[in-house]
C-alpha cells in the first residue's frame, strides 16, 4: 500500500513540474516578425538626433576637461564656439523639422473636420 501512495505521489509530483514548465518548454509563437524600417521622414529625425546628442557629448566633455584643467583656457575658447554652433544647427534643424511636422497635422485635421 505505502508503495502504490509513493507511486502515485511520485506522478502528480511529476505531473504538477511539468504543468509548470510547459510555457517554458514551448517554442514562442511570433506574433510579427516583420522589422519595423522608418520611413525617410523618421530617419531624417533620427539623423538629426544622433548629431545632436554627438554634439552636446562632445560639448560636455569639453567643459568637464576644461574645469579639470586638462584643457588651457585658449583651447577652450577655440574649440568651445565651433561645438557649440553644431549644437545650435542641430537644434535648429529639429525645431523646423518638428514644426513643419506640427503644421502638417494641423493641416490634416482642418482637412478632416471640412
Amino acid at each position: 500500500m505505502e508503495l502504490l501512495a509513493l507511486a502515485l505521489a511520485g506522478v502528480l509530483a511529476l505531473g504538477c513540474v511539468l504543468f509548470v514548465a510547459r510555457p517554458f518548454l514551448r517554442e514562442p509563437a511570433a506574433v510579427d516578425d516583420r522589422i519595423h524600417v522608418p520611413g525617410t521622414g523618421e530617419e531624417e529625425r533620427i539623423r538629426l538626433e544622433e548629431e545632436r546628442d554627438r554634439a552636446l557629448a562632445a560639448l560636455k566633455e569639453l567643459e568637464f576637461d576644461h574645469r579639470t584643467g586638462k584643457i588651457s583656457d585658449a583651447d577652450y575658447r577655440e574649440l568651445v564656439g565651433p561645438l557649440r554652433a553644431q549644437v545650435a544647427r542641430g537644434l535648429r534643424a529639429l525645431d523646423a523639422r518638428q514644426a513643419a511636422t506640427h503644421e502638417q497635422s494641423q493641416a490634416g485635421e482642418v482637412t478632416a473636420r471640412a
